[in-house]
């Protein structure tokens, strides 16, 4: 019977994750396409920071092993799966590695387990056979320089102010379906296209190697073609940095658009949920004294775990 074992990372296997490095299979475009490979030197110690939600474990079998790490953000109820490696050693060592990290997104209160990957990879089976769904699809391009600094003027820095615009950009694009897993963030942050009214809102996270921005654009606005190039010009050490223009599948008109400005694409990719926990109302039972005193009962929460969302066709 084979001896399998899953833990997590401690400090001896440090010298095991650095040579990993050229065979990790990212989880978190945006992770990687911003900070770097999650492998590099920088990146190594914040993994044993127990202060921080960055969780590594390490799932071993008669020699063979497998790493895998999950994060999540501050005041965010969906965590990511950020990597897994070495990739050839990803059939059975996969499932139990991502159960573990599930259980472990799970003690910290995360609803749902995030992750994507390209379609044609052999973690896309594997990531369904470990239960989770895919809610969307994505494509990440990459946006060509810029000097049209006649554009600059019509990107903004959000403010308060145009937050009820933005949330309702959000309800008219993004799926209902989709609103517990892709929550719009809690603080006023990001970027608008304003001609007159606020007619597009893009989602910026910014590191070292690069811009990610997510866009929330309705197909009649005035704020594409150019004006999307226009985004290099808004903050000036941009300039320095490539910009990725993260496109989902309930924006897919985007993609032609890009195409005519000569942005790069990347391929397509499925973006993967597993749902933690799931809230079911249920009616509470009212006694034969509460209906005379008629006083109303509200129905309350209970906590489902394992539900996961029907996969999209």
């Amino acid at each position: 019977m084979p001896n399998r074992l899953v833990r997590s990372l401690d400090v001896l296997d440090l010298p095991q994750l650095s040579r990993y490095r050229r065979d990790m299979l990212s989880l978190d475009s945006a992770r990687i396409l911003t900070r770097g490979n999650p492998l590099g030197a920088m990146a190594l110690l914040s993994y044993l920071d127990p202060r921080r939600h960055i969780y590594t474990a390490v799932a071993s079998e008669d020699g063979s092993s497998l790493m895998g790490q999950v994060t999540l953000h501050e005041e965010e109820t969906s965590a990511r799966v950020t990597f897994l490696a070495p990739v050839e050693n990803l059939n059975g060592l996969t499932l139990p590695l991502l159960e573990h990290l599930v259980t472990q997104v799970g003690e910290w209160g995360a609803f749902h387990l995030l992750a994507e990957v390209d379609e044609d990879s052999p973690a896309f089976r594997l990531l369904r056979q470990a239960g989770f769904s895919m809610y969307a699809w994505q494509r990440i391009w990459k946006l060509p320089a810029s000097d049209q600094a006649d554009k600059k003027d019509i990107w903004r820095e959000a403010a308060e102010t145009d937050w009820p615009a933005i949330q309702s950009l959000y309800g008219q694009i993004v799926p209902a379906l989709l609103h517990p897993v892709e929550v719009l963030p809690k603080e006023v942050m990001g970027l608008v296209c304003s001609e007159g009214a606020l007619q597009a809102y893009v989602a910026v996270n910014s590191g070292p190697k690069g811009i990610w921005i997510q866009p929330i654009v309705p197909p009649d606005s005035d704020c594409v073609s150019e004006q999307l190039t226009g985004l290099t010009q808004v903050v000036s050490d941009w300039r320095e940095r490539p910009i990725y223009v993260c496109v989902r599948s309930y924006q897919a008109w985007l993609e032609s658009v890009l195409e005519e400005l000569g942005a790069l694409a990347g391929p397509r990719q499925a973006v993967m949920v597993r749902r933690l926990a799931k809230l079911q109302k249920v009616e509470e039972k009212v006694s034969a004294m509460d209906k005379v005193l008629a006083k109303p009962v509200a129905p309350v929460a209970r906590v489902v775990t394992n539900q996961d969302i029907p996969p999209k066709e």
